[in-house]
């Protein structure tokens, strides 16, 4: 059954460069550089917030609040940690999200992936492309964790004439994808997330490998990891470790996206399956299986895969509460001190989907008190009622 068909309203898309709508916020997903921009005042995540709708047409039903899995992680049916047996070299872990894309394309299940390379000149820069074959999806492979204008390839879509897509991209893109897909002429959309959070521009993330890293202009790729510190990966293939505790916070405060600031879909909650990492244990992916299209993209590689159960061990609460005024004051500890508060906190503290509540909570407050101070006006309507339960257990700074 086609999920629609075109023709469709259409809008002149906006030019390089000139205000979005969204001001400030905007996450340059890409729709607004689109004939899809007609539809931007109710699919842009930061005009118009519409979890429980957009849920509910995507899974069947909206997410439970009153349950702490539901809560946290979203419509699901199924949660497990996984690596690949035979691990794609280069691939940022073991390759499972260019696995899928591939097995979906060679199967014939689909006739295009939307994913993003990067430009020859840049390792950083994104280039959202329209996948045709496995060489086109390998060289994707590898998180940009710059803002990525992904929907800019809608149009592409379109005059392709193609009806089975897979749409590869983080939680902004998917709420607007989800909101015009019915206008898109599909007869099949499956939708393959990752968990997103502080994003940067490519002037930003600049900053923070300059700051942080060794050896800025040889990594290849960074990782906010389970063991609380950021791992990078250097293009000789050695890995650089720094604890979180010790990241120069005072230099780094202001240089995530202010749409990365005001987010609360962590954990794409709208996609059908999601791949990320930070409720498994270290080394291993986390998988979250939302609906019957996630199911059906996982069956493809399932007999690729190691698996095993998620498991959840210690409290995360002292820790978060104790982060929020760190964070809010900017505090930067000596290396010696934060090296040794990683090593604690590595051996007693949470682990599992306790790690990942972990860092949804301590993302979720920073950004409840960036809206508050920011866009208070726009508070209530825009966290939405799982976020808000999440943040009223924790006593945040009175202004």
């Amino acid at each position: 059954m086609t999920l629609a068909q075109p023709p469709h309203k259409k809008a002149k898309a906006l030019r390089p460069g000139a205000p979005r709508p969204a001001k400030e916020l905007c996450s340059e997903c890409g729709l607004c550089d689109t004939y899809y921009i007609h539809y931007v005042k109710e699919a842009c995540a930061f005009l118009n917030q519409q979890f429980p709708t957009l849920e509910a047409q995507t899974h069947g039903r909206s997410r439970d609040v009153d349950s702490s899995d539901d809560r946290y992680f979203g419509v699901h049916q199924r949660m497990m940690a996984a690596r690949k047996q035979q691990p794609i070299e280069g691939a940022q872990w073991t390759g499972i999200v260019s696995t899928i894309a591939i097995e979906m394309l060679n199967r014939g299940l689909v006739e295009g992936v939307v994913c993003v390379q990067n430009s020859k000149s840049d390792r950083f820069q994104p280039i959202p492309v329209v996948a045709r074959t496995p060489e086109e999806i390998l060289a994707a492979r590898v998180n940009k964790p710059t803002l990525s204008p992904n929907l800019s390839v809608l149009e592409e879509v379109e005059r392709s004439g193609m009806k089975r897509l897979l749409v590869i991209g983080v939680g902004c893109q998917i709420q607007a994808l989800r909101a015009v897909e019915k206008q898109l002429g599909l007869e099949k959309l499956y939708v393959l997330g990752t968990p997103c959070v502080d994003n940067v521009t490519r002037e930003g993330l600049q900053k923070f490998l300059e700051t942080t890293s060794r050896s800025p202009d040889t990594v290849v790729h960074y990782e906010f990891m389970q063991d609380f510190r950021v791992h990078f990966k250097h293009s000789d293939g050695s890995t650089e470790t720094v604890p979180f505790f010790g990241l120069k916070t005072n230099q780094l405060k202001d240089v995530f996206a202010p749409s990365c600031m005001s987010c609360f879909d962590y954990v794409n909650g709208l996609a059908d399956l999601v791949v990320g990492y930070m409720g498994a244990p270290f080394g291993w992916q986390w998988i979250v299986v939302r609906n019957d299209l996630g199911q059906e993209m996982l069956e493809t590689v399932m007999d690729q895969l190691d698996t095993q159960p998620v498991d959840s061990q210690g409290d995360r609460h002292q820790a978060v509460q104790q982060s929020i005024p760190a964070y809010d004051k900017a505090v930067t500890l000596p290396m010696w001190a934060a090296k040794l508060m990683g090593v604690v906190i590595e051996r007693i503290g949470p682990k599992g989907l306790e790690y990942a509540r972990f860092s949804i909570d301590s993302h979720f407050t920073r950004n409840y008190l960036y809206m508050r101070r920011n866009h208070g006006d726009r508070l209530d309507d825009h966290v939405p009622e799982f976020a808000k339960r999440i943040v009223a257990q924790y006593q945040l700074p009175k202004e």
